[in-house]
């Protein structure tokens, strides 16, 4: 799946507004002293990091999976760009409203927080997936580094009953705890390499790691639409198929997936606190946790898809928009980015 970037379609007008802060270097772009690549650039960059949560997908057929995986982005609750008055209001939307900027989204399908000599399973690789440390070299491969970076990923990670021995099955707490630090190790090795491209910037990078989901208040919602199921066959066609990608949805084995979650959201929290503390004195660095997304209430069935009651409806993506949103602020304010005085957009 190749990444998707997005310029604010207006940018120009509104730089072009002398009130915004951006203007001279639409002088510099009007005398023809930087070409409109380079004006991009000095654009603030926003890019996220994640899986399938951070995408509007859903399951069904195996080639309608395939094909959507491969053809769909940009109508989730990062990287919603659909101007209709009904449609969500993502992040990218929300920012919007406080500056022009560029979006560059690198999540996918089934994304694992891996390490990266790990070998793709042959669903990941037909859909061409790109796990954690696939998406942290490709950002790092690009000219103009990101001025925030929203990482929201490990999901896929709480699959704990996938290939696990059968004594395990029934006593699982050893290998909750190697799954949990093995998490952790993987995450931090790809946060590190991204804080050491930010040690070369010149501008500020703020990057926001997102806590999983709250799986608990998740599992409520979905247990209404099995319910739903059972009384109108024709609700939720693809409400089993989930089984057969993440076997720990089963309600049999929910609970662990809950107690998983919440031990790698504490690892994460631990992991930014002794990232920071070994980042030392890089004034132009931020690195934080949030528990916004592992927080917010989805315990309502309708912010499911109504196709596999799996992955999040529009008015779900529309709840984690607003959740992952609400904990930027210590974020733009570090990127200088604040609401605007009233009456202005720029």
């Amino acid at each position: 799946m190749k990444s998707a970037s997005v310029v604010s379609a207006n940018f120009l007008e509104r730089i072009a507004d002398s009130a915004s802060r951006f203007h001279p270097d639409f002088l510099a772009y009007r005398n023809g002293e930087i070409t409109k690549d380079e004006l991009i650039a000095r654009l603030p960059h926003v890019a996220m990091i994640g899986d399938s949560v951070c995408m509007d997908v859903y399951i069904s057929s195996a080639w309608s999976t395939f094909w959507r995986a491969r053809t769909r982005c940009c109508g989730n609750w990062f990287l919603g760009v659909d101007a209709t008055a009904d449609s969500l209001r993502s992040v990218s939307k929300r920012l919007e409203e406080l500056t022009p900027f560029v979006a560059s989204e690198y999540a996918g399908i089934g994304a694992l927080v891996d390490h990266e000599r790990d070998r793709q399973n042959f669903f990941r690789r037909i859909l061409g997936t790109r796990n954690f440390s696939g998406q942290v070299a490709q950002l790092l491969t690009v000219r103009r580094f990101p001025d925030l970076i929203l990482i929201s990923i490990g999901h896929n990670n709480l699959d704990w009953a996938w290939r696990c021995p059968r004594s395990e099955l029934a006593d699982p707490e050893n290998r909750l705890q190697r799954m949990s630090l093995s998490c952790r190790e993987n995450f931090s090795r790809q946060m590190r390499r991204l804080t050491e491209r930010a040690r070369s910037e010149q501008h500020r990078v703020a990057m926001v790691v997102y806590g999983l989901i709250n799986f608990e208040a998740y599992f409520s919602g979905r247990d209404v639409a099995e319910r739903l199921r059972e009384s109108q066959s024709d609700l939720y066609p693809h409400l089993e198929t989930t089984y057969k990608y993440f076997r720990s949805f089963r309600p049999v084995y929910r609970r662990n997936l809950i107690r998983l979650a919440t031990m790698m959201n504490e690892q994460l929290r631990e992991m930014v606190s002794e990232l920071n503390h070994g980042l030392g004195a890089q004034p132009h660095i931020q690195v934080r946790y949030s528990d916004a997304l592992a927080t917010a209430d989805l315990s309502r069935v309708e912010l499911l898809h109504p196709v596999d009651g799996w992955h999040a409806s529009i008015a779900g993506h529309d709840v984690l928009a607003e959740a992952a949103f609400s904990a930027l602020g210590p974020s733009l304010e570090f990127l200088g980015i604040k609401l605007p005085p009233s009456g202005s957009r720029n």
